[in-house]
This record gives C-alpha cells, structure tokens and sequence, in this order.
C-alpha cells in the first residue's frame, strides 16, 4: 500500500526560508571551502619556522615541495570520484564524506612523527579536499536562483579565501612559540573545521534538483519552496521552478546514456571550457604566491617571521578583493571580470620578476605592493569565476561528473605548480612570475573568442546559449507531457511515492551506468519516469 502524503499543515512549522535560508546555506557552504583554503595556505606559514625546519631535518626544496603539494594528488583522485559518488548518494553525504576524510587527513599531520606520516596525512587531507572542492561549487549552483547564482557563488568563494587568510595568520601568532607546538597548532586547526563542517552537513536541504532526479519529488517540492517561496508550497516561482527542473529531468532519461563518454561526446565544447578555466586559474600564478608566499617575501628582503607578517597582510587584502565580484559578478558578468582580471594579474607578475632582477633596496617594499596587485586582481576574478562557471554551464544529467573533471584539472595543474615552484624558484628565480604572466595572457585570449555570457542564464536554458542540443534531444523533450512535470499537491494526501533504492542498491551503481532509482515507477504527483514516457508515450 502506497504511504500516504503529508498534509500541507507539515509546511507551516517555523523554518528558515527564502533569502535567510539562501544566505545560510551559502555561508555554511562557505565553510567547506573555507576547509580546502586554510589546508591550502597552513603550510605556506610553517615552512619556514626553525622548529619545523629542525623536526624534518631541514628539508630539501624537492621534500618541500612534496609535503605542499601532495595533497592535490589525493585532492585530484577523490575530485574524479566525488561526480559519481555525487550523483548516486546525493550533495550532502558527499559532503559529509569530504569533511570526515579531510578531519582525518588532518589529525595524521597535526601528530606526525616523521616526513612520511606528514605526506600520508596531507594525501588524506587531500581527498577529503577533492570530495569537498568538486560537491560544494555542484551544490551551491543547484539552490541558488539564476539571479543571485553569481553572488552566492562569489560569497562562497570569500570563504575560501578566509580559510586561507586563518591559515597564515594563526602560523603567525603560533611562530612566537618556542617549541613544535609553533607547527603543530595551525596543523590541527584543520581538525576543528573539518568537524565543525560534518556536523553543521547534517542540518542544509538536500540539492532540490539531485532529489527530483531520484523522484524524490515530494521532498525537493518542500525545499524549492522553502529557498523560492517563503516556504509557500503554493508560490508560483517555486512551482515553476519545479517544472523547469522537471522538464529537464525527463528529457535527461529520454536521452538515455549519462555516462562520461556520452558526456564528452554531446558536450564536449562545455567540458573543455570548464576544464581551460580551472587549469588557468593555476597557470595564472596564484599558488606560486598562496603555497610561496613567504619565501616570495624572503626573496625580496623579508626575513623570518617579517615574510609571515607581509603575508598575513596580504591575505587580508586577499579577502577584501573578493566583495566586490558579490555585486559585480551579476551586474558585469563573467567575461569583463575574467578578461580585465587577466591582464592586471600579467602586469603585477611581470613586476614582481622585474623588480626581483632590480634587486634594489626598493625591492622588497616593491614586490609587497606588486603581489597584493596580482592577489587583489586574482581574488575579484580568477578565482571565484572559474568555480562559478563549470557548474552553471553543464546540464543537469552531467553536472556533478562534468564538474568533478573540471575540478580535478584544478588539481593536477595545482600539483604541478605546487610541486614545481620551489625547485624554479632555485632555478631560474625572478625568471618564474613573467611565465606565469605569460599564461595571464594566455587565459585573456582564451576567454575573448571561446567564453560565452552566462549572466542570468538559468541553468535549464543552457542548451539555448550553446546551441549544442541534438535532435535527438529536441525530439526527446517533444514527448514530455505537462502532466509528468507538474508539482505534487502536497496538501491531497493519498498520492505514490515511488519505490526507493537501498543503500546496497546505490553501492551497486556505482559500477554500473544507471543512477539508483531513476525511471522506475513513478514519481510524486504524477512525475512520470523515463520508461513510462519513452515506451508509452501519451497512450495512456
């Protein structure tokens, strides 16, 4: 017997709705990738402590190296996995998953007894990162409406930024400590926030649109109207907003094959975009500076816990270049700040190289200024942007596994930097930051002739921009009835709920090409399945 529906008194118990519930969640989202951005920066403070130096033996540049950037190893596997994992046991278990990892990646560095055990943690650290980098972008732009898609995006990229400004800052005060505890504190930092991050999972909506893929229609009808209605089930936006993401959903199953080699076929224009924009966003410089930063200073003149200093002030000014992409990202658009943002970002790197070949007693005063340039320039459009687009730019069905390569690139082309930048900065020196510029320039031509507007571009009208949708596809949305996308009548108790896969069911696919519970039965309120559109069509 099929259970029965809840009666539309359930939405009238006090909850946070609307603009506070859109703010909340993307705050707190902002804490996960607050999580990747003080593991990010937390080594750039440490490296250089007499205490650390002397626990490791006075590591090499090579060991350096590998202690910083073998965490984007790990980030980059998980990254490809989290897509899968995403689609099958939903936005917020992968996030809960990332922060658990990552809480335990944290605890192996913070009590590390040797290099091994700290490259060991920092790969754990790493896949919790890879699983939290890939799901929060994928989940930010799945509740936010088109209008404020940028902004809360922006905001959660703020976060990021934060993570990493704590990270410096607390290496900082921690480095007037005369013992391993100057190291070991900020390392275990990262265990507080990875905590903090899998409790506060337990309490955000699940992605209104993961859940209409599931025909979890009842549940993602509640939510949509929570984040569009004020928690009206009645709102006209938030029912419309259930039948776009409906329509898409259906047209999604019609198509059929969803796998990455179906994705990369249909969409293979959208996949090297988002690809090229987190593979600049590395190329540009910005880890040369946020993992190097202080010995960036050190090379300029500033000594000791001065090059700390000079980072943590630029940090701050880090943080505050990211406001103003909050209003502008909407108003602007993506392509004016990503293309102004490139030719700052070359112009600052070509000083801080030429000012470094000077090597007057200007210099260290002059490289501060032209690195705060380059961060600033970088904070407002290089790096909210390229988090912001993948997942605004890929239809539904391919979002999460679109999104996952598009993040792993981040985090090969983020290893080979990081992993590399030590040993150049040996090798050739100031010669580094004009080839980062010259990429800078690179990312300008790119975006100009291959990058479209996306600005208050719904995500389920990204077809129409790319012109990319097949026939098939076309043909495919032409059997939709009205009836299969129309929002469940919560308030008529008696309706179905389809059948729901088991844990072991979702275990299952994910080896296998078919998402649990998608096309099987039907949905709440007439939500029809794919196998009941494709074989029946309007016979019934």
């Amino acid at each position: 017997m099929a259970p029965q529906l809840p009666s539309s008194d359930m939405s009238t118990k006090p909850r946070m709705s609307g603009q506070a519930l859109l703010l909340s969640i993307s705050c707190f989202a902002s804490l996960g990738v607050f999580c990747f951005g003080y593991d990010q920066g937390v080594m750039s403070g440490i490296i250089t402590g007499p205490y650390f130096k002397a626990f490791f033996h006075r590591p090499t540049a090579y060991e350096v190296g590998t202690m910083v950037a073998i965490l984007e190893i790990g980030a980059f596997i998980t990254s490809l996995l989290a897509g899968r994992v995403g689609d099958v046991f939903g936005r917020k278990a992968t996030l809960f998953t990332g922060a658990v990892i990552f809480t335990i990646g944290g605890s192996f560095q913070t009590f590390a007894s040797g290099f091994k055990m700290m490259v060991f943690g920092r790969v754990i650290s790493g896949f919790g990162v890879g699983f939290l980098s890939m799901i929060v972008p994928v989940y930010q732009s799945e509740i936010s409406p088109a209008e404020n898609r940028g902004k809360l995006a922006c905001i959660e990229f703020t976060g990021n930024i934060f993570g990493y400004s704590t990270s410096v800052w607390i290496a900082y005060f921690t480095s007037y400590l005369t013992s391993d505890l100057s190291w070991r504190i900020p390392l275990f930092f990262q265990v507080v926030i990875g905590l903090l991050l899998a409790v506060g999972t337990l309490l955000i909506p699940e992605s209104p649109r993961w859940l209409l893929d599931m025909d979890l229609d009842e549940e993602g009808m509640k939510i949509l109207a929570d984040l569009h209605g004020d928690g009206d089930l009645e709102s006209p936006k938030a029912r419309e907003e259930f039948r776009e993401i409906k329509e898409g959903v259906i047209a999604d199953r019609l198509v059929g094959d969803r796998s990455y080699r179906s994705m990369w076929k249909r969409y293979k224009y959208r996949v090297l975009i988002a690809m090229s924009a987190q593979a600049f966003a590395q190329l540009n410089g910005i880890n040369v500076i946020s993992y190097y930063a202080v010995l960036v200073f050190e090379s300029a003149g500033w000594i000791g816990r001065d090059a700390i200093l000079m980072t943590g002030i630029n940090s701050i000014i880090y943080i505050l270049s990211t406001v103003p992409t909050w209003y502008l990202v909407d108003m602007m658009g993506r392509r004016p700040i990503l293309l102004s943002g490139a030719i700052i970002m070359a112009t600052a790197l070509s000083s801080v190289g030429y000012f470094l070949y000077l090597d007057k007693t200007y210099t260290p005063i002059a490289v501060v200024v032209s690195v705060i340039t380059f961060n600033a320039a970088f904070g407002y459009s290089w790096g909210p942007i390229p988090w912001l687009y993948p997942p605004e730019i890929l239809p539904n069905s391919f979002r999460a596994k679109g999104v996952s390569i598009s993040t792993a690139t981040n985090w090969i082309f983020n290893w080979v930097v990081g992993e590399a930048t030590p040993i150049l900065q040996e090798a050739i020196r100031w010669r580094v930051y004009p080839m980062h510029a010259f990429f800078c320039l690179c990312s300008f031509i790119i975006v100009y002739f291959g990058y479209p507007e996306t600005m208050g571009v719904p995500l389920e009208e990204m077809d129409r921009l790319f012109g990319d949708s097949s026939q098939h596809d076309l043909e495919a949305a032409s059997l939709i009835r009205p009836s299969s996308t129309e929002p469940p009548s919560l308030s008529k108790p008696g309706g179905a709920v389809g059948p729901q896969a088991s844990f072991g069911d979702k275990v299952k696919s994910l080896f296998t090409g078919q998402l649990p519970n998608a096309g099987e039965g039907s949905g709440v309120g007439g939500a029809t399945s794919y196998q009941s559109v494709g074989t029946r069509g309007d016979s019934d």
